[in-house]
């Protein structure tokens, strides 16, 4: 790709009209030759502009109505089609230096509120950088942004670690049931629940993965799936189909479980 011939193409997320205007008209004065194909006022517009129009890189506000930059990219991410690279992505955001820690330490990039030109050329620049060795590598790229994983990874590490679960008290019908965490092959997320899924049996909590997922010991329970958190010593196999999507087989039970992109690194050879 000539950036002269063929523009790089951005999508900016932000929820607040001024701040997405401001980060506009810098982004045009630093990088006159970006074509910015779409603004989006909300989470859900961005996720549904950036399939439509699959941009070369996404500004994402972390904070938005309907669903969070992290969550956007994250779906996105999962619907990419695999025949072009992943957006590089930077995260618009006003969290503190504590929480930046991730955006460092997955090579992330982000520009803080108020955008300011200063950081903001660094990003572009950055961006440059990364898109001019995108050109000069021959290899495919790959369906999803490793980035975007180690970031999700390393924002999960700083949640404080609540209790680790025992048991599960879940609803069946009229009474409540105590299940073993050794019990449970998967968890499923459905609307405002949670399937808890045994070999022979299926009961629902009400609660959600991100709330659940602190509770849980990471060596057993792996997520796989923005809606999926399987018990790792039920998978059986990992399958990847002729286009290329990744599914678990389990011991013991029919169910096949869709990998995401970004879990994929799980169940690389080691």
């Amino acid at each position: 790709m000539n950036e002269a011939t063929s523009p790089i193409r951005a999508l900016i997320a932000e929820d607040e009209p001024i701040l997405a205007a401001a980060l506009t008209h810098a982004l045009r004065r630093l990088w006159p030759e970006l074509e910015i194909v779409a603004t989006c006022a909300n989470g859900v517009e961005a996720l549904q502009q950036g399939l439509a129009l699959l941009p070369d890189i996404l500004f994402l506000d972390i904070k938005m109505p309907g669903k969070t930059g992290l969550e956007a990219a994250e779906e996105m991410a999962e619907q990419w089609p695999q025949t072009r690279p992943f957006p590089h992505i930077v995260f618009v955001t006003a969290y503190d230096e504590y929480a930046l820690n991730a955006f460092e330490h997955a090579a992330a990039d982000y520009v803080l509120k108020p955008v300011n030109d200063v950081r903001l050329g660094k990003t572009v620049e950055r961006l440059r950088q990364r898109l001019h060795a995108n050109k000069a590598d021959t290899q495919a790229a790959p369906p999803a942004d490793d980035n975007l994983a180690r970031l999700l990874a390393q924002l999960q590490a700083m949640t404080p670690p609540a209790p680790r679960l025992q048991m599960i008290r879940a609803a069946v019908g009229n009474s409540v049931r105590m299940i073993p965490m050794a019990d449970v092959v998967y968890f499923e997320a459905l609307d405002k629940y949670i399937n808890v899924v045994c070999q022979e049996s299926e009961a629902l909590i009400r609660t959600s993965l991100k709330e659940l997922l602190p509770q849980l010991d990471p060596q057993q329970f792996w997520q796989i799936h923005r809606g999926t958190i399987v018990n790792a010593s039920a998978i059986a196999s990992a399958v990847r189909d002729d286009a290329g999507k990744l599914s678990l087989t389990l011991r013991q039970h029919p169910a096949q479980l869709r990998v995401s992109p970004l879990y994929a690194h799980l169940f690389r050879q080691m």
